[in-house]
């Protein structure tokens, strides 16, 4: 934590495909930074085996096989990690040890389904990426390595409701495995547990039970699972399908947040301000004039060949409960930064990539859901920011989308929000005809589309945050677009900061969310 002085160098903010120097006012300001990344193990294929051979409250993973079975392969997708690690994909680590342990057990019958739910279908160098060429080339030719098709009517099992009257729907080829392995990678707290499959292997007929407005709203962070909605319904269907003896061998791993590296040519964004060198100053306003004369396009080309240098920091295996209990406590381990105190105007610079824009476009939805859905929930107790404060965001927020991957997020924008903003009307009004329009099914079948009712998932996703601040302020936005999502246009943080004062007073406090690399804010 740094408390803003006079003496204070300017503060970068991240602003899409490139960058911002903001002076934040002194004596009320105040910037949170990332932990220092945690040290890798040493060892990181050791320890894979290791975990499957002493799984957590399970057996070894060797001991669940038999020959003749039916062993299905389930890992996460392009949203985790961001940026993409390095290869040897964490994915493709693991994998590959379980692959072994099947061949010498005798097993034939293997598939490997990338989780999607309802995102878009990964490309073959995505794939390639995530679990390597060995595996590629061994399964994908026979059809054994595919996306999950959530629409695909014979794809699909209804395996009953909750208690709650909540349906749970899983895929066919993992309700009929005699076991699956699902690979995860927590980026965040958020992630893993039962939500792996109950999601990433479910449907729409599943997910609009936790993906609503209700339980976005009622889910008082995302990032602690005894706070969040969301992850009671998913523990929920979880139990539906243990109930149903679909057995899931549970494999969780955290890294370390050692995104740009300690070298290299973003090296000085892992660091604070006032630790660059004159190398670092020198490199960073090179980088920064030479982004000025390239398109939008080749700046996007640049910035999402980024790989970064994640390293293990933990792998666990077993059942699911027991695995994710223990990951949990190493993502907060990585992440968790003590913060006394909220804000009355939080800032943050929003990066070139999302969960939801991996090679691909930042379209203003995702801006929304980033900055509200995201950054804003990165927090453990209560929000950075007080209730009726200002949010205060950092991007150009074009009005530009990718046509082939956000084909209804286009639809949603230019017809849905030039309506209303309200999520609660959007949710009654429009979802149901997304989600089952034939051509948007069509389009996440066949092509590289999101579903037709993502860009409404997105909106829910923000609607805490929207409910919770008294104003939104993106600075360097399409004005039209910026209002568009009912938020307010700046050209500057001065204007900005001076526009926030009709909502927070002439003397407010200001926090900066200096993200990424990530951290999460612990606030009492």
């Amino acid at each position: 934590m740094l408390d803003v002085d006079a003496s204070t160098p300017p503060i970068l903010f991240h602003h899409g495909e490139g960058f911002r120097m903001e002076k934040l006012p002194p004596g009320r300001s105040r910037v949170i930074y990332p932990a220092e990344p945690l040290r890798g193990l040493e060892d990181p294929d050791g320890a894979i085996r290791d975990a499957l051979d002493n799984p957590i409250e399970s057996e070894p993973l060797r001991a669940l096989m038999f020959k003749g079975m039916k062993l299905t392969i389930a890992f996460d997708d392009i949203s985790l990690p961001l940026p993409p690690m390095r290869r040897p994909d964490i994915r493709q680590r693991i994998i590959e040890a379980v692959l072994d342990i099947a061949a010498e057990v005798g097993v034939d019958d293997v598939h490997i389904i990338a989780a999607l739910a309802l995102h878009r279908r990964m490309t073959e160098d995505e794939l390639r990426h995530a679990v390597g060429d060995r595996v590629y080339d061994a399964f994908s030719p026979s059809g054994r390595l595919y996306n999950h098709d959530a629409e695909d009517p014979e794809g699909m099992t209804h395996l009953g409701t909750t208690n709650h009257g909540e349906e749970v729907v899983l895929s066919t080829r993992a309700v009929e495995s005699d076991l699956t392995v699902y690979v995860n990678i927590n980026l965040v707290s958020m992630d893993g547990g039962h939500k792996s499959t109950a999601t990433g292997l479910s449907g729409y007929v599943g997910l609009r039970h936790h993906h609503n407005v209700a339980t976005m709203r009622n889910s008082k962070s995302f990032m602690d699972p005894s706070n969040s909605e969301l992850h009671t319904k998913n523990w929920r269907q979880g139990d539906v399908i243990r109930n149903a003896g679909i057995k899931i061998f549970q494999i969780e791993t955290t890294i370390n947040n050692n995104t740009f590296g300690e070298t290299g040519p973003l090296s000085m964004l892992q660091k604070r301000e006032w630790e660059w060198t004159s190398r670092d100053r020198m490199q960073f306003l090179a980088m920064q004039g030479g982004m000025r004369y390239l398109t939008c396009s080749a700046k996007r080309r640049i910035f999402h060949g980024w790989q970064a240098p994640y390293e293990l920091t933990s792998v666990q295996a077993g059942e699911i409960e027991a695995v994710h209990k223990v990951t949990t406590e190493n993502t907060y381990a990585q992440h968790l930064v003590p913060v006394e105190g909220q804000t009355d105007i939080l800032t943050m610079g929003l990066p070139y990539i999302s969960p939801y824009n991996v090679n691909s476009v930042m379209n203003p939805i995702l801006v929304m859901v980033l900055g509200l859905g995201y950054f804003f929930n990165l927090y453990r107790g209560k929000p950075l920011v007080r209730e009726g404060g200002v949010v205060i965001m950092s991007h150009p927020t074009k009005w530009d989308f990718h046509p082939v991957h956000h084909p209804s997020y286009i639809d949603f924008f230019e017809q849905v929000l030039a309506e209303t903003t309200d999520p609660v009307e959007i949710e009654k009004k429009y979802e149901k005809q997304y989600a089952e329009d034939e051509w948007y099914k069509h389009l996440y079948r066949t092509s590289y589309a999101y579903h037709g009712v993502h860009p409404f998932y997105m909106w829910y996703w923000g609607s805490h945050g929207m409910e919770h601040v008294g104003q939104v302020i993106i600075v360097g936005g399409d004005p039209k677009a910026v209002r568009r999502l009912g938020f307010r246009p700046a050209s500057t943080m001065q204007d900005a900061l001076e526009m926030a004062s009709d909502t927070v007073g002439p003397q407010p406090t200001i926090t900066h969310f200096h993200n990424p690399p990530m951290l999460m804010a612990d606030v009492t």
